[in-house]
This record gives C-alpha cells, sequence and structure tokens, in this order.
C-alpha cells in the first residue's frame, strides 16, 4: 500500500509527474486501440493528474530504425518479458487471453522479440507466449530457457545434464509450437555440469537444426568466455538497470569483446524505476519483492533519493521515469536489448515509447556523475558480477 505519494511528486514546488499520472494524460489516447481489443470486462488501471509532458511518451510503435543486433541475431531495442503473466511472481495469474491479446498488440507496434522460459509457470508462460505468436511465425524471435529439474510439477533443483536438456528443449517445441527455437538460454549455472559440457549439448542441437542461437544467464566473465570457446555465445541475460549496475563490473566489457548482446532482465528494478512506490510501500507474501533486499523498509527508505533524481530527469527530458529508465540502458551500449515486462497494455505503450528517447553524451555524463554519489541499499556488490548466480 502506497501514502503521500503526491508528497513525493513534489519538489521545490513544482509537481513532477509519476507514471500514474502520466498514464492517465497522453497515454490514453494511445492506448484506447489496444484496450479496444481486451476482451470483455478487463479494465485497465486509472488515475488522475496532469497530462504527459512531451509527445514522445505516446510514441505509437517501434520502428525499422528501432532495431539492435544479439550477436547475428537482430530483434526490436526493446523486447517483451512474459514472466509475469503466470502466477508465482509478482501476482495472480492475470486471464489468459488478455496476455495473448497483449503479446499480439505488443507484435503490432514493433517488437519482435519475447522471453519467456520453461520454469515460468512452469511450462504456462511457453504455452501462452506459443499461442499468441503462432499467426508471427518467422516474424518474430522468442527466447526460452532450461537449466532446472521438475516434479510434481514443481522445480525440484538445477539440471543442466545433456538429457535434461534435450528434455527441455522437446517440451519448449511443443509448448511454443514452433519447429526451432530462436534463442535458447542456460537459465541458471549447474554446478554438476562444466558450461563446455552444455555449450556442446547446445552445438549438437544448433547442428540437428531444434536450435539457432545459444544463450547464459547470470554466468560471469570466465563463465562466458568458456562456453564461448565451444559453442559462440549470442546473448547474455543478467539483471542490469539504473538501480542495479553490477553487470558493469567485467560483463559487458566480455560481451563487447566477444561481440555478445546483452538482455538486461528487471530494466524497471521490479517497477521501483517505474515510480510505483515509495518509503511507505508493503508488499504481500507472495509478490516476490517481499524478499527482494531493495523492497525492505529500509531500503526503500534510503533509495528515495535516487528515485526522485530519476524523476527529475525525466522531468527534464519531458518522458516518465520508467521510459528515462529504459533509455538510459539502451544509451549505455548499442549491444543492449532490455526486456521489461508487464500485464499492462498501458504500460506496454510507455515502455515502447522509451526507444524514442535520446541522449547527448554530456547528458549521459553529467547523470552518471550524478548518481554516482547517490547511496543506495539493497543492490548486488559489483563483485557478485564475477561469479556464476
Amino acid at each position: 500500500m502506497n501514502k503521500k505519494q503526491d508528497d513525493l511528486n513534489r519538489e521545490d514546488g513544482r509537481t513532477i509527474p509519476g507514471r500514474r499520472q502520466l498514464l492517465a494524460g497522453g497515454l490514453g489516447l494511445a492506448a484506447a486501440s489496444l484496450l479496444s481489443r481486451l476482451p470483455a470486462g478487463a479494465q485497465p488501471q486509472q488515475a488522475g493528474g496532469p497530462a504527459r509532458p512531451a509527445a514522445v511518451f505516446d510514441r505509437g510503435r517501434m520502428t525499422d530504425g528501432d532495431r539492435r543486433k544479439l550477436g547475428s541475431l537482430e530483434v526490436s531495442s526493446l523486447g517483451l518479458g512474459c514472466m509475469s503473466m503466470v502466477a508465482g511472481f509478482y501476482n495472480p495469474a492475470p486471464p489468459r487471453q488478455e496476455m495473448v491479446t497483449l503479446i499480439r498488440a505488443a507484435v503490432e507496434r514493433g517488437v519482435t522479440f519475447f522471453d519467456t522460459a520453461e520454469v515460468y509457470g512452469p511450462f504456462a508462460s511457453e504455452e501462452i507466449v506459443g499461442e499468441a505468436l503462432a499467426p508471427f511465425k518467422g516474424k518474430v524471435v522468442i527466447a526460452t530457457k532450461f537449466g532446472f529439474a521438475f516434479q510434481d510439477g514443481r522445480t525440484s533443483g538445477r539440471n543442466s545434464q545433456p538429457e535434461n536438456i534435450r528434455r527441455a528443449v522437446e517440451g519448449s517445441l511443443k509448448r511454443l509450437g514452433v519447429e526451432i527455437i530462436d534463442l535458447l538460454y542456460q537459465h541458471r549455472a549447474d554446478p554438476n555440469v562444466p558450461v563446455e559440457e552444455v555449450a556442446a549439448t547446445v552445438k549438437d542441437l544448433i547442428q540437428q537444426g531444434k536450435v539457432k542461437h545459444f544463450g547464459l544467464s547470470e554466468m560471469a566473465p570466465k563463465t562466458i568466455r568458456r562456453a564461448h570457446a565451444v559453442q559462440k555465445v549470442t546473448a547474455v541475460q543478467s539483471e542490469y538497470s539504473l538501480l542495479e549496475r553490477a553487470m558493469e563490473n567485467g560483463v559487458l566489457s566480455t560481451c563487447e569483446e566477444l561481440g555478445i548482446g546483452f538482455v538486461p532482465w528487471g530494466p524497471t528494478a521490479r517497477a521501483f524505476l517505474a515510480d510505483r512506490f515509495n518509503e511507505y510501500s508493503r508488499f504481500a507474501q507472495e509478490d516476490r519483492r517481499a524478499s527482494v533486499p531493495t523492497f525492505t523498509p529500509e531500503a526503500l527508505a534510503a533509495n528515495m533519493p535516487f528515485l526522485r533524481l530519476v524523476r527529475e530527469w525525466a522531468l527534464r527530458k519531458g518522458v516518465t521515469p520508467v521510459q528515462f529508465s529504459l533509455a538510459w540502458l539502451l544509451a549505455q551500449k548499442p549491444f543492449i536489448v532490455p526486456i521489461p515486462g508487464t500485464t499492462n497494455p498501458h504500460h506496454l505503450i510507455e515502455n515502447i515509447g522509451a526507444s524514442g528517447v535520446k541522449f547527448s553524451a554530456d547528458e549521459l555524463r553529467e547523470f552518471r556523475a550524478a548518481i554516482s554519489n547517490v547511496k543506495v541499499q539493497g543492490v548486488r556488490a559489483p563483485e557478485s558480477a564475477l561469479t556464476d548466480q
């Protein structure tokens, strides 16, 4: 529950529009066509407040110029994370058909990169993605992941043994309704299986025509190099945002050196950078944020100055805080492709608007200097990037 949000949205007598206020302004018209395709009875959250500050906020869609390369794989500059479309993470499971509609609306607005995993649900996210993208075969890129064992419909530990990788791939192909997986990540390191063996197994699957590209998630630079020596790694996926910047300690530079794309998950810091929370926010036990260090009451209070800084810069750029945060990631390297997740059509359109936000070199230097002077709590230590997670 949030209290005193209006107080937090005022600085020096100025009203600084937050996500909820802006969603009710200019975005309302931009979202109208998308919302009209939602099932009957599905009503988005509404809020009152000032109109949006700039036209870039409700930019309708990404264009052909909004494309990036993950290695040799071309995708839209922003993807869509599909984890939260199933229960067990941040919310109860939304109606499946609404999520199918949302994914298809993303395609219509220029998104070509969709991220899922067998463990999301488990299995349910892949099924939703497969149904939603069936009409767009050959026009979109689907990434999924392996790396866990399952028992009675629940995860039972990490498992990247070759036979489990092959089992996972067969299941993913069926649920996604495709003949070949565009991008297959090892979801997490398995301490019992050398990454060279994992890479060799995926290499064999590529040769069999079941997988196109190989990726790694939450791996250290040394592990990335070891895997890449066996099978070219197309993309590395790890947590990276304005708030969580540990990947700047060796991972991004390794990707740049080896020609590997980088896909930030959690690019909005679990909606913290979307300006949804304040120091009074508390989370239900079933909400994943309840166990995340950056969302403890102490960390939320300590990190408010950081959020205010993001707000101020977003106002300066004429965009929302979440658009500013996503655009900042895009500005760091040309091979970075964030995958913000959402179940809300308003937020989908807002996120897409970030692709139109540009920074000058001076702005990037000035903002980097500003955030380096703000101490935050609950984030990863830089050293964590040097260890497989």
